[in-house]
């Protein structure tokens, strides 16, 4: 997923917990990024450090998505996100027992092909040292009782993870490997979203995470495998006032190659000339890709029952590596109804490469077609 802090423009819909009010009121203020710090330059990244807070920035997430499947061929897809905005650039000295400089927003979502279910929900929480934080060595970033945490005692690789999440009628419950090294998105890590200095943000990811372990949807569990991708951004940002919204894919294709792309949408309907993206090898190696190298065509439109309309299928080309692939979700609706709207769905893919059939999963984020945004 693309980082870009007016992600968090939102209407309230009703209140739930202090917590939405803090980022009502961090929402109002969100133009003004005064005092605090923004990606205007590359940096050399350091692990573990990274892999934790970036106090001093806006906004930043740790993102999962994944494709899952049992033994007979039942297909999942899953989300889980812990989002951190910063209310001010640096804390206040108060006495108030919940006085927090951070706000955390996480997102848990399950698709259930065989059932045709989407189920998702999210949380919000003061950032405190109970139960609302991330932490380095080892590795856990928390809320509630939804976690994402280190698994061993590899702390600066973070080869091996888990994430626990259960809410109301689904949980997950998976072990998480990363298999391959992490690739740093736009010119080595620093991914130019808009125009202007510090419209940016600092990019890694995790492209194939070998995945195993159970869910539970209602009284019902399955064992399930399969891979996820992993998304961390941090930026002080905002959309340029020509954009409207981004396409997002993650795609991993049976020969053990990935590719992401973005397409930022231009209130024209253009595409924004900063869309970019990145192909991974198969050892590991990789080449970012520009807007001209890619082509997304849509091909099929869903009509959410909430209003909008958004893409439903897609042909993508990367001509210089002779790829043809078709995107088509598990199921139509998987948009997320929250302060936000945005589409967050596990697709499946078949294609040509190299003029032989190939095959895989993604995940597709679309925001910026529903009113909300």
């Amino acid at each position: 997923m693309i980082l870009i802090s007016g992600f968090f423009i939102f209407k309230q819909k009703n209140e739930q917990t202090n917590s939405i009010d803090y980022f009502a009121q961090f929402m109002k203020k969100e133009n003004d990024t005064t005092g605090f710090l923004k990606a205007l330059k590359k940096i050399k990244f350091e692990f573990p450090k990274d892999h934790g807070l970036h106090k001093g920035f806006q906004t930043e997430w740790w993102y999962f998505t994944g494709n899952l499947k049992t033994d007979d061929n039942k297909l999942f897809g899953y989300q889980f996100t812990i989002f951190r905005s910063q209310l001010k650039p640096k804390k206040e000295k108060r006495n108030a027992s919940f006085a927090s400089n951070a706000v955390y927003m996480a997102h848990l979502a399950l698709t259930d092909a065989e059932n045709n279910k989407f189920y998702y929900f999210d949380k919000f929480s003061r950032e405190n040292e109970e139960n609302t934080f991330v932490k380095l060595n080892p590795f856990i970033a928390k809320i509630d009782q939804w976690k994402v945490f280190e698994n061993d005692n590899e702390f600066e690789k973070l080869e091996n993870l888990k994430i626990i999440a259960k809410e109301k009628n689904i949980e997950l419950d998976l072990d998480l490997k990363i298999v391959k090294p992490f690739v740093f998105q736009g010119d080595e890590g620093l991914s130019q979203k808009g125009k202007g200095i510090g419209n940016a943000s600092y990019y890694y990811s995790a492209t194939r995470i070998s995945t195993k372990g159970k869910i539970k949807i209602n009284k019902n569990e399955y064992i399930v495998s399969g891979n996820s991708w992993l998304d961390r951004e941090w930026s002080t940002s905002a959309l340029s006032q020509n954009q409207e919204g981004w396409d997002w894919f993650s795609i991993q294709l049976d020969d053990f190659s990935e590719i992401m792309i973005y397409n930022l949408r231009q209130k024209s309907g253009q595409k924004d000339p900063l869309s970019k993206g990145v192909i991974v090898f198969e050892n590991g190696n990789y080449k970012k890709l520009d807007s001209d190298d890619f082509i997304i065509e849509v091909k099929d439109k869903w009509k959410s029952p909430r209003g909008g309309i958004y893409p439903s299928k897609w042909n993508i080309l990367i001509p210089e590596y002779k790829i043809e692939l078709e995107l088509k979700p598990l199921i139509k609706d998987q948009e997320l109804d929250f302060f936000i709207r945005y589409f967050e769905g596990a697709v499946k893919v078949l294609g040509f490469k190299n003029g032989n059939k190939i095959s895989g999963t993604g995940y597709v984020e679309l925001t910026g077609y529903a009113k909300d945004l």
